[in-house]
Protein backbone atom coordinates (compact mmCIF):
# COMPACT_ATOMS: atom_id res chain seq x y z
CA UNK A 1 0.00 0.00 0.00
CA UNK A 2 1.65 3.36 -1.53
CA UNK A 3 -1.34 5.14 -2.54
CA UNK A 4 -3.67 7.28 -0.04
CA UNK A 5 -6.05 5.32 2.23
CA UNK A 6 -9.01 6.89 4.27
CA UNK A 7 -9.26 4.56 6.93
CA UNK A 8 -11.41 4.29 9.89
CA UNK A 9 -10.05 4.40 13.46
CA UNK A 10 -10.52 1.35 15.30
CA UNK A 11 -8.66 1.96 18.32
CA UNK A 12 -7.10 5.48 20.05
CA UNK A 13 -5.88 4.09 23.66
CA UNK A 14 -3.09 5.88 25.95
CA UNK A 15 -0.39 3.39 26.69
CA UNK A 16 0.98 5.82 29.28
CA UNK A 17 0.40 9.46 29.70
CA UNK A 18 1.45 11.16 27.02
CA UNK A 19 1.89 8.37 24.12
CA UNK A 20 -1.22 7.25 22.55
CA UNK A 21 -1.66 4.01 20.22
CA UNK A 22 -4.06 4.59 17.30
CA UNK A 23 -5.15 1.15 15.31
CA UNK A 24 -7.48 0.23 12.55
CA UNK A 25 -9.33 -3.44 11.58
CA UNK A 26 -6.97 -3.33 7.84
CA UNK A 27 -4.19 -4.84 7.78
CA UNK A 28 -0.66 -3.08 6.21
CA UNK A 29 1.88 -5.15 4.69
CA UNK A 30 4.86 -3.43 6.20
CA UNK A 31 8.02 -4.65 7.55
CA UNK A 32 9.86 -3.60 11.23
CA UNK A 33 11.06 -0.09 10.72
CA UNK A 34 8.78 1.34 7.83
CA UNK A 35 6.37 3.89 8.71
CA UNK A 36 3.08 5.67 7.22
CA UNK A 37 2.37 9.27 6.48
CA UNK A 38 -0.45 10.02 8.49
CA UNK A 39 -3.47 13.39 7.31
CA UNK A 40 -5.34 14.52 9.67
CA UNK A 41 -8.13 16.28 7.86
CA UNK A 42 -8.09 20.18 7.82
CA UNK A 43 -4.58 19.95 10.42
CA UNK A 44 -1.58 18.39 9.44
CA UNK A 45 0.37 15.28 8.09
CA UNK A 46 2.87 13.34 9.55
CA UNK A 47 5.27 10.39 9.95
CA UNK A 48 4.54 7.78 12.79
CA UNK A 49 6.53 4.47 12.99
CA UNK A 50 4.46 1.31 12.79
CA UNK A 51 4.37 -0.26 16.14
CA UNK A 52 1.82 -2.62 15.12
CA UNK A 53 2.24 -4.20 11.18
CA UNK A 54 0.31 -6.79 9.58
CA UNK A 55 -3.26 -7.47 10.30
CA UNK A 56 -4.86 -4.96 12.50
CA UNK A 57 -1.48 -2.49 12.18
CA UNK A 58 -1.27 0.48 14.01
CA UNK A 59 1.19 3.39 15.20
CA UNK A 60 2.26 4.82 18.82
CA UNK A 61 2.95 8.69 18.99
CA UNK A 62 3.68 11.32 21.45
CA UNK A 63 1.33 14.14 22.02
CA UNK A 64 3.45 17.32 21.64
CA UNK A 65 1.51 19.52 19.48
CA UNK A 66 -1.64 20.74 17.47
CA UNK A 67 -1.06 17.55 14.87
CA UNK A 68 -0.67 14.84 17.45
CA UNK A 69 -3.40 16.71 19.78
CA UNK A 70 -5.76 16.49 16.90
CA UNK A 71 -4.84 13.07 16.18
CA UNK A 72 -5.29 12.49 20.47
CA UNK A 73 -8.66 13.66 19.91
CA UNK A 74 -10.08 11.42 17.34
CA UNK A 75 -12.24 8.47 18.60
CA UNK A 76 -13.36 4.57 17.26
CA UNK A 77 -14.87 5.65 13.65
CA UNK A 78 -13.49 8.66 12.75
CA UNK A 79 -11.76 8.66 9.44
CA UNK A 80 -7.81 9.95 8.98
CA UNK A 81 -5.67 9.52 5.90
CA UNK A 82 -2.85 7.32 5.47
CA UNK A 83 -0.25 6.06 2.97
CA UNK A 84 2.66 4.03 2.95
CA UNK A 85 4.82 2.01 4.33
CA UNK A 86 7.75 3.79 3.71
CA UNK A 87 11.58 3.88 3.96
CA UNK A 88 13.93 0.97 4.65
CA UNK A 89 13.41 -1.17 7.60
CA UNK A 90 15.65 -2.89 10.17
CA UNK A 91 17.97 -5.91 8.27
CA UNK A 92 17.29 -9.31 9.24
CA UNK A 93 19.18 -10.24 12.13
CA UNK A 94 20.05 -13.43 14.04
CA UNK A 95 22.05 -14.65 16.93
CA UNK A 96 22.13 -12.64 20.36
CA UNK A 97 20.73 -9.37 19.49
CA UNK A 98 20.42 -6.16 21.89
CA UNK A 99 17.78 -3.63 21.43
CA UNK A 100 18.15 -0.31 22.62
CA UNK A 101 15.41 1.94 23.11
CA UNK A 102 14.58 5.59 24.65
CA UNK A 103 11.24 7.30 24.93
CA UNK A 104 8.73 6.19 21.68
CA UNK A 105 11.64 4.77 19.99
CA UNK A 106 9.85 1.55 21.45
CA UNK A 107 7.40 1.87 18.73
CA UNK A 108 9.19 1.01 16.02
CA UNK A 109 11.86 -1.72 17.73
CA UNK A 110 8.48 -3.62 18.98
CA UNK A 111 7.75 -5.09 15.45
CA UNK A 112 11.44 -5.65 14.74
CA UNK A 113 11.15 -7.31 18.51
CA UNK A 114 8.48 -9.73 18.22
CA UNK A 115 9.55 -10.98 14.36
CA UNK A 116 13.17 -11.37 15.41
CA UNK A 117 11.91 -13.65 18.12
CA UNK A 118 9.76 -15.26 16.39
CA UNK A 119 12.75 -16.16 13.78
CA UNK A 120 14.73 -18.31 16.50
CA UNK A 121 17.08 -15.22 18.10
CA UNK A 122 17.58 -13.82 21.05
CA UNK A 123 16.97 -10.22 22.40
CA UNK A 124 18.27 -8.19 25.22
CA UNK A 125 16.05 -5.04 25.78
CA UNK A 126 17.61 -1.94 27.24
CA UNK A 127 14.88 0.14 27.72
CA UNK A 128 14.59 3.65 28.58
CA UNK A 129 12.18 6.45 29.68
CA UNK A 130 12.01 9.53 31.90
CA UNK A 131 10.14 8.02 34.54
CA UNK A 132 8.45 4.71 35.10
CA UNK A 133 4.84 5.88 34.26
CA UNK A 134 6.44 6.38 30.57
CA UNK A 135 8.18 3.06 29.79
CA UNK A 136 6.08 1.83 26.40
CA UNK A 137 5.48 -1.85 25.71
CA UNK A 138 7.55 -3.17 28.47
CA UNK A 139 5.43 -5.92 28.99
CA UNK A 140 4.88 -6.47 25.51
CA UNK A 141 8.34 -7.31 24.64
CA UNK A 142 8.39 -9.35 27.63
CA UNK A 143 5.10 -11.41 26.30
CA UNK A 144 7.41 -11.91 22.98
CA UNK A 145 10.27 -13.32 24.89
CA UNK A 146 12.80 -10.43 25.66
CA UNK A 147 15.17 -10.32 27.89
CA UNK A 148 14.21 -6.69 29.20
CA UNK A 149 15.86 -4.39 31.52
CA UNK A 150 14.50 -1.24 32.58
CA UNK A 151 16.28 2.58 33.22
CA UNK A 152 14.42 5.68 34.06
CA UNK A 153 16.06 9.24 34.00
CA UNK A 154 14.51 9.73 37.49
CA UNK A 155 15.44 6.43 38.97
CA UNK A 156 11.51 5.59 39.05
CA UNK A 157 11.93 2.07 37.94
CA UNK A 158 14.87 -0.13 37.39
CA UNK A 159 18.19 1.27 36.74
CA UNK A 160 18.97 5.54 37.60
CA UNK A 161 20.15 7.09 34.24
CA UNK A 162 19.80 6.86 30.62
CA UNK A 163 19.45 3.46 28.49
CA UNK A 164 23.28 4.04 27.24
CA UNK A 165 24.42 3.58 30.39
CA UNK A 166 21.92 0.58 30.88
CA UNK A 167 23.14 -0.80 27.50
CA UNK A 168 26.96 -0.60 28.30
CA UNK A 169 26.46 -2.44 31.33
CA UNK A 170 24.60 -5.57 29.24
CA UNK A 171 27.08 -5.58 26.96
CA UNK A 172 29.76 -6.12 29.61
CA UNK A 173 28.02 -8.94 30.42
CA UNK A 174 27.19 -10.44 27.07
CA UNK A 175 28.80 -10.71 23.26
CA UNK A 176 26.01 -9.97 20.88
CA UNK A 177 25.98 -9.86 17.28
CA UNK A 178 24.65 -6.75 16.47
CA UNK A 179 22.70 -3.99 18.17
CA UNK A 180 19.57 -2.01 16.93
CA UNK A 181 18.33 1.46 18.37
CA UNK A 182 15.70 3.64 18.22
CA UNK A 183 15.13 6.65 20.22
CA UNK A 184 16.49 10.34 20.63
CA UNK A 185 19.57 11.36 19.05
CA UNK A 186 21.90 11.70 21.69
CA UNK A 187 21.38 8.09 22.77
CA UNK A 188 21.96 7.12 18.93
CA UNK A 189 25.18 8.57 18.74
CA UNK A 190 26.13 7.12 22.33
CA UNK A 191 25.49 3.89 20.76
CA UNK A 192 27.03 4.41 17.97
CA UNK A 193 30.63 5.40 19.42
CA UNK A 194 29.81 1.82 21.99
CA UNK A 195 29.40 -0.17 18.90
CA UNK A 196 32.27 1.08 17.07
CA UNK A 197 34.74 0.53 19.90
CA UNK A 198 33.96 -2.68 20.67
CA UNK A 199 33.47 -3.46 16.67
CA UNK A 200 29.76 -4.71 16.68
CA UNK A 201 27.37 -4.25 14.04
CA UNK A 202 24.40 -1.64 14.08
CA UNK A 203 21.00 -0.17 12.93
CA UNK A 204 19.80 2.70 13.88
CA UNK A 205 16.18 4.40 13.08
CA UNK A 206 16.40 8.20 12.91
CA UNK A 207 13.95 11.03 13.39
CA UNK A 208 13.64 14.19 10.99
CA UNK A 209 10.98 16.35 9.88
CA UNK A 210 9.39 15.14 6.66
CA UNK A 211 6.55 16.55 4.63
CA UNK A 212 6.95 13.88 1.74
CA UNK A 213 7.99 10.64 2.74
CA UNK A 214 9.02 9.87 -1.00
CA UNK A 215 12.44 11.89 -0.90
CA UNK A 216 11.21 15.29 -2.96
CA UNK A 217 11.03 17.94 -0.66
CA UNK A 218 14.52 17.50 0.86
CA UNK A 219 13.02 18.57 4.20
CA UNK A 220 14.43 15.26 5.49
CA UNK A 221 17.88 15.77 3.74
CA UNK A 222 21.10 14.83 5.97
CA UNK A 223 24.53 14.56 4.85
CA UNK A 224 23.19 13.77 1.09
CA UNK A 225 20.65 11.42 1.71
CA UNK A 226 17.21 10.86 2.67
CA UNK A 227 16.13 9.89 5.56
CA UNK A 228 12.57 9.07 4.15
CA UNK A 229 14.03 6.84 1.58
CA UNK A 230 17.67 5.63 2.62
CA UNK A 231 16.38 5.12 6.19
CA UNK A 232 14.74 5.87 8.50
CA UNK A 233 16.98 2.65 9.33
CA UNK A 234 20.76 3.32 8.25
CA UNK A 235 24.38 1.19 9.02
CA UNK A 236 26.85 1.60 11.46
CA UNK A 237 28.90 2.60 8.51
CA UNK A 238 26.01 5.14 7.07
CA UNK A 239 26.11 6.24 10.78
CA UNK A 240 29.30 7.33 10.78
CA UNK A 241 29.15 8.78 7.67
CA UNK A 242 26.91 11.72 9.63
CA UNK A 243 28.27 14.82 10.16
CA UNK A 244 24.72 16.33 11.32
CA UNK A 245 24.10 13.14 13.32
CA UNK A 246 23.56 14.19 17.01
CA UNK A 247 24.96 18.42 15.81
CA UNK A 248 22.54 19.50 13.13
CA UNK A 249 18.80 18.88 11.72
CA UNK A 250 16.35 21.46 9.12
CA UNK A 251 13.25 23.06 10.59
CA UNK A 252 9.62 23.53 9.08
CA UNK A 253 11.16 26.31 7.07
CA UNK A 254 14.20 24.03 5.39
CA UNK A 255 16.62 25.91 8.00
CA UNK A 256 19.92 24.44 9.45
CA UNK A 257 19.61 24.61 13.22
CA UNK A 258 21.65 22.85 16.09
CA UNK A 259 19.37 19.69 17.64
Amino acid sequence: MTGVRTMRVSENTPETPSIMTMRFDEAMDAAPGQFAMVWVPGVDEFPMSLSYIGDRFGFSYQVVGEGTRALAAKMPGDIIGVRGPYGRPYPPSSGRILAVAGGTGMASLSPFIEHTLRNGASVDLALGARTAGELLFEERARRAGANVSVSTDDGSKGMKGFATALAESLMDKASYGCIVACGPEPMITKMLRLARDRRIEMSASLERYMKCGIGICDSCAMDGMHVCTDGPVFSLAQLESMGDLGRWKLDRCGARVKL
